[in-house]
């Protein structure tokens, strides 16, 4: 039997529908209903759906319209995120007790490398039972874990027993966990990757290990060998506490259409005055100014200029939107509009992991 050697403990935990789960619980009259954060039933995207409204196909993503048309019954709630970042540092702390080496994905999900551990417990299993116990009870929310060897493999089991739940695959039961696992539920296929594989006759983890390195690369391109290495429970990336922040940025969807670049600037302030908060939460400073905007057929555009310095300043930074803004003629009404910084001035810091043997 095949198996990997020399494993980390790794925890990967997800909390449950997390924006719309934050508003359930600060307001009573939503427990139990078909919550939708973000969008409306005339405009917008929803940004997160109660388990309620997941039962009427209502995702993130989908159009307010699709959602509400899915859900009549569809209650639409205006995010909250810096009630949402209030609760999710909460949560970290939590983690923090635990463990440094905790690699946030989003507010609502992180990485954590127990393999040697602040609470000195043998048992990775206990301690993601202990973390999901605390967050329930000193927070008010539910959390789903997944624990294993590898980041892909635990965050492959955190989905397996959502919400409220948590798997452990063990280093035996790898192989065969893969072997049997549906393509679409391996982390990192998406929609038309998994149709591709289907049309190639790869259903299961078994059907894309029976392929070649040579196949997979020539059919998947740089992505076959990294198909190859994770049906067989290779993956060496590390917990990166430090993991950098590539870009930060903020947008808007408007009720009514923008047809005049002045209406556009007056939105424009307001998204600047946004992105200006979140940078100085993070700290940071950015050279690469991006406009993104959204048209009223859904057609998406994307303009940027680097400064020769680096800026957090919203009138600086709305400066570079307008002259971006101007910098052609709009092709039609804008539904959208976004500013966001990259090249930001953050560090990059490498963390060696070590690798033992255990006992999950």
């Amino acid at each position: 039997m095949e198996t990997t050697p020399n494993f980390r403990k790794i925890i990967h935990v997800d909390m449950d529908a997390f924006y719309a789960s934050v508003e359930q619980m600060d307001n009573p009259e939503l427990k139990g209903k078909p919550v939708a954060v973000g969008g409306s039933e005339v405009r917008g995207v929803v940004s997160a759906a109660s388990y309620e409204a997941r039962k009427f196909g209502v995702r993130s993503a989908m159009s307010g319209y699709m959602a509400r048309k899915n859900c009549p019954e569809l209650i639409f709630v205006r995010p909250r995120f810096d009630r949402y970042k209030e609760i999710s540092k909460k949560i970290r702390k939590i983690f923090y007790e635990y463990t440094d080496l905790v690699e946030p994905l989003s507010l609502d999900e992180a990485y954590l490398d127990v393999t040697e551990n602040k609470k000195g417990n043998p048992s990775a299993t206990l301690i993601a039972q202990e973390i999901r116990k605390r967050i329930f009870e000193e927070i008010g929310l539910t959390a789903s874990a997944g624990i294993s060897v590898n980041k892909f493999l635990a965050k492959v089991a955190s989905d397996y027993n959502k919400p409220n739940g948590q798997k452990t695959i063990n280093p035996e039961e790898i192989i065969q966990f893969l072997e049997e696992l549906d393509i679409k539920k391996f982390y990192g296929i998406g929609k038309v990757t998994a149709e591709k594989m289907y049309q190639s006759g790869i259903f299961t983890g078994k059907d894309l290990k029976a392929k070649s390195l040579d196949y997979l690369e020539e059919h998947f391109g740089k992505s076959g060998t990294h198909y190859y290495n994770i049906v067989r429970g290779i993956h060496n990336s590390a917990v990166k506490p430090d993991r950098m922040l590539k870009s930060v940025g903020a947008e808007r969807t408007f009720n009514v259409n923008l047809s005049s670049e002045i209406f556009m600037v007056e939105k424009l302030e307001n998204i600047a005055n946004e992105l200006e908060k979140r940078l100085k939460s993070y700290k940071i400073a950015g050279k690469t100014v991006t406009l993104k905007i959204k048209y009223s057929d859904f057609t998406l555009q994307t303009r940027s200029k680097t400064l020769p310095y680096f800026i957090a300043d919203k009138a600086l930074i709305l400066e570079a939107a307008k002259e971006l803004l101007y910098q052609e003629k709009m092709k039609d009404s804008v539904r959208l509009l976004g500013i966001s910084l990259h090249n930001l001035n953050t560090e990059i810091k490498k963390t060696i992991a070590v690798q033992l043997r255990f006992d999950f």
